[in-house]
């Protein structure tokens, strides 16, 4: 069995996000683990952006579109443009042991790079395309395809994925038929001494927030996925004492955005306390309002871990969400926050069957919470508490490298796969 040492081991991280060019789960994801994996390997990082990079036993490239090409449909360039940088980094990696992806952006990337190199390829499940119809909207339906169609390339070819829980560990063995063997379950992390109760009146004042009164908060991206306009529809029945925060951009299509903001000037028109907040707030500030807020909100329609929800937690705040993917495996019901069920149209359309029950039962849960100070301060001292014990970056890093090195040793045994 091959036994590495700190540093000896080389691992490539091929990902669309990595600092400072981040905007998502993923990409913070991307960001913690790769500083605590440096700790134990060195990592060779390909990805989209401007970074050169060379610090920290992290060696990080970032790259952009070469190719001009003008396909029929516009949206089509979001397909392009990873293509496109996919093919530059496997004209530039060697000397790794293992290629680690994240998201279908670095899938193609990795398959190409494992076949010349001749290294085993390793996936981590930030979410899967087929559970996200409504990504035809983004890309067109023949660039959906595609994604899909990658996605699935790289699954199948795969030497070992990265679950980011129990319940996408069943979505991938189901949806691509991975051998349980080669699934290993591995959460997202947190960083607790970034991320804990900061507090900070000005800060909620340079955003809008009244300091005075509670508030929900959201904080997400405009997407199908993340429910937002449930959460908009449900602010009628949400005590009007407190405020809801929305801390939301970078919607995924002109026509979303336009959804989103016809809704929320609409319940504006009937009470106040509402606040949009579109531009990305620094992380240091985002973790004022976290630990200002009375519950933070996850209406979630597909969501395979939710780092979000540790964010917040983290901070000490109760995060009421939807009971779908992994987040019931970071909420404890009725101890850090309250699950709510969600009941959808099918097993390939996750918008709510009865959308007025779903956030009926949203607003029925922030109520609880907004309406009882003494729970409020529990349910918080809990989240903390769960946070910091179940999901350090630490320890989340270490068994993500153990798992390079049965990966690696499986591989070696069989022989490259073909």
């Amino acid at each position: 069995m091959l036994s590495y040492f700190k540093g000896t081991m080389k691992a490539a991280i091929l990902t669309n996000e990595f600092p400072p060019e981040i905007y998502g789960g993923a990409g913070i994801h991307v960001k913690f683990l790769s500083q605590e994996l440096s700790k134990l390997c060195q990592i060779e990082a390909r990805c989209f952006g401007p970074q050169n990079d060379n610090e920290n036993n992290i060696h990080a490239v970032g790259f952009s579109r070469k190719l001009g090409l003008s396909p029929q449909d516009d949206r089509f360039q979001k397909i392009f443009k990873p293509l496109d940088i996919n093919l530059q980094w496997a004209a530039t990696l060697e000397g790794v042991d293992i290629l680690h992806c994240h998201t279908w952006y670095s899938h193609f990337g990795g398959v190409l790079a494992s076949k010349l190199l001749q290294k085993p390829l390793i996936l981590t499940t930030h979410s899967l395309e087929p559970h996200r119809p409504w990504k035809a909207e983004q890309l067109g339906n023949g660039g959906y395809a595609m994604s899909c169609w990658i996605e699935r390339t790289a699954y199948e070819a795969a030497d070992g994925v990265i679950a980011v829980s129990e319940g996408m560990k069943r979505d991938v063995m189901k949806l691509y038929g991975v051998p349980e063997d080669r699934v290993q379950v591995i959460y997202n992390g947190i960083d607790p001494d970034f991320y804990k109760p900061t507090f900070n009146e000005e800060i909620l004042e340079k955003w809008g927030v009244d300091p005075k009164r509670p508030y929900v908060l959201f904080v997400g991206r405009i997407t199908r996925q993340k429910g937002i306009s449930q959460l908009i529809q449900a602010i009628p029945q949400i005590d009007p004492k407190a405020q809801v925060i929305l801390c939301a951009g970078a919607p995924d299509t002109i026509e979303l955005a336009d959804e989103c903001k016809s809704l929320i000037e609409e319940v504006q028109k009937t009470r106040d306390g509402v606040v949009w907040i579109q531009e990305a707030v620094p992380h240091e500030e985002l973790r004022v309002l976290y630990s200002h807020a009375t519950v933070f909100a996850t209406p979630s329609l597909y969501e395979p871990f939710g780092i979000i929800n540790l964010e917040a937690m983290s901070c000490g705040t109760p995060v009421v969400g939807s009971a779908v993917g992994g987040i019931p495996e970071i909420i404890v019901d009725g101890e850090t926050g309250y699950l709510v069920p969600l009941k959808a149209v099918s097993d390939t359309n996750f918008e709510p069957a009865d959308p007025k029950a779903f956030q009926t039962d949203f607003a029925n849960k922030f109520n609880k919470i907004l309406g009882d100070e003494a729970l409020a301060k529990k349910m918080g001292e809990v989240s903390r508490k769960r946070a910091v014990d179940v999901f350090s970056w630490k320890a989340i890093a270490k068994q993500t490298f153990d798992f390079y090195q049965k990966t690696i040793d499986r591989y070696n045994a069989e022989g490259a796969r073909k």
